[in-house]
């Protein structure tokens, strides 16, 4: 990996939605994409990978997005990295003029999103939780 490309840890159970969201950032030059399938092997890579942020989905069959949530913030070595909601249960409408929204202590961005927004709030989320 090129140090500095950002590292993203996608997690989600929908494997076609895992496989273009990499192609389809990598293409950009800038990002190093990593999935997984499950909550429990995303637990795994977040300890491994060291990404710097994560791209989390709410519903997966194995934990969902918040049990996973919870347990990157009790793992010392993951509690710092920026975790974002990429999900289909927050709308447009939700997250307003902004691609991206905080809504509690959680961000948010709504399924389906453009490749281009999705770098831009990327960048944008690293920038602001630094």
């Amino acid at each position: 990996m090129d140090n500095d490309k950002t590292k993203i840890l996608v997690i989600d159970d929908e494997e076609d939605f895992c496989f273009f969201v990499r192609e389809n950032l990598m293409a950009l030059k800038r990002f190093e994409v990593v999935i997984a399938t499950s909550g429990r092997r995303g637990l795994e890579l977040a300890r491994t990978e060291a990404p710097d942020i994560i791209l989390l989905d709410m519903v997966m069959p194995d934990m969902s997005g918040e049990a996973v949530w919870e347990r990157l913030r009790e793992i010392p070595l993951t509690a710092h990295i920026p975790v974002v909601f990429l999900t289909a249960l927050a709308t447009r409408e939700e997250t307003g003029n902004r691609v991206y929204k905080k809504i509690g202590e959680h961000w948010f961005i709504a399924k389906p999103v453009r490749t281009r927004e999705l770098a831009n709030a990327i960048d944008q989320l690293l920038a602001e939780t630094k």
